[in-house]
């Protein structure tokens, strides 16, 4: 991204987290809901990989159900910041309580703690994680999580920021061996680790079959298991029509590094149910499988023979 684009960037977010909040909520949800669909029909990048993604989950879909899906995906990713840039003038009381009303599962990470050497609640690319961070930090206190350095580095700022005054501990992914000692400092101190885990960032991921398919995911939840004996729980997280729907899984039994490519298929297997049961609140708009990205590679050597 040029300078210019990044501080574009860093302008819209910081007209969506100053302005959003300030405006009409029925105004804010149809403006964002245009913007959901002037960009379906815009047909970038960003949406074409969602469509083939959702082509996976959804294989029975014939091309007008597949557009029917990608145009509500959209939607709910454009609700997604809506509620983002909302949450902080949103009453949060109200938000746990929504939240509390709505979750299950919520045994597996009392189970957890009682036991005393933590959590680690993994989760896929779906629902409002913000929101129901918001509830956990009411209901365990504090946790940590590992995020991606966004581009530029004031837009980065910005979200560890907004997330902080949440009660989140944010640690960036780039953050190497420092990180993943701190994780396991969290939780030797029973404390949650959450950490998003259905995309390989880094390319250290360990090969699973997801939707019938090969891919790779991170195996950063499932090793910190087996190191430190938490309790690994797969959450799922989807939109209801007027709040959140969250279910907390029981845990896979993770208890040597020798189990943790079993352990990530278990995990993998399990965000699939969640998201075949919710397609549309999967803000899945990258490559994943590995089938995508060997597509790419021949077209990227094509280019640069004929350059």
């Amino acid at each position: 991204m040029s300078g210019l684009g990044q501080r574009v960037s860093d302008l819209g977010y910081a007209a969506g987290f100053r302005l959003v909040g300030r405006l009409p909520a029925g105004l804010v949800q149809a403006a964002f809901a245009l913007g959901a669909d002037f960009a379906v029909r815009r047909n970038g990048p960003g949406v074409r990989q969602l469509r083939r993604n959702l082509a996976r989950v959804v294989p029975q879909a014939g091309e007008a159900e597949l557009d029917e899906l990608t145009r509500r995906a959209l939607r709910s990713y454009a609700r997604y910041w809506r509620e983002l840039f909302r949450l902080p003038s949103m009453d949060h009381d109200e938000v746990r309580s929504k939240v509390d009303d709505a979750i299950t599962g919520v045994e597996n990470i009392d189970a957890a703690l009682a036991e005393g050497n933590g959590a680690v609640l993994v989760l896929p690319h779906s629902g409002n994680w913000d929101a129901c961070g918001l509830w956990l930090v009411g209901y365990a206190g504090s946790f940590t999580t590992v995020v991606e350095r966004l581009r530029p580095e004031s837009v980065y700022r910005r979200f560890v920021e907004f997330r902080e005054s949440l009660g989140f501990e944010l640690l960036p992914a780039s953050g190497g061996t420092g990180s993943f000692r701190l994780l396991l400092r969290r939780l030797r101190e029973n404390k949650v680790i959450c950490l998003v885990g259905d995309r390989d960032l880094n390319g250290s991921g360990v090969p699973v079959t997801f939707f019938g398919e090969q891919t790779r995911m991170p195996a950063g939840a499932a090793r910190l298991a087996a190191t430190t004996g938490a309790a690994l729980l797969p959450v799922g997280m989807w939109f209801t029509e007027d709040g959140w729907g969250v279910r907390v899984h029981p845990r896979i039994r993770v208890t040597a590094r020798s189990e943790v490519p079993a352990a990530t298929q278990a995990m993998a297997d399990i965000f699939a149910g969640d998201i075949a049961a919710h397609p549309t609140d999967w803000h899945m708009m990258q490559k994943l499988w590995t089938a995508d990205f060997a597509e790419a590679e021949p077209a990227l050597a094509e280019e640069a023979a004929a350059g």
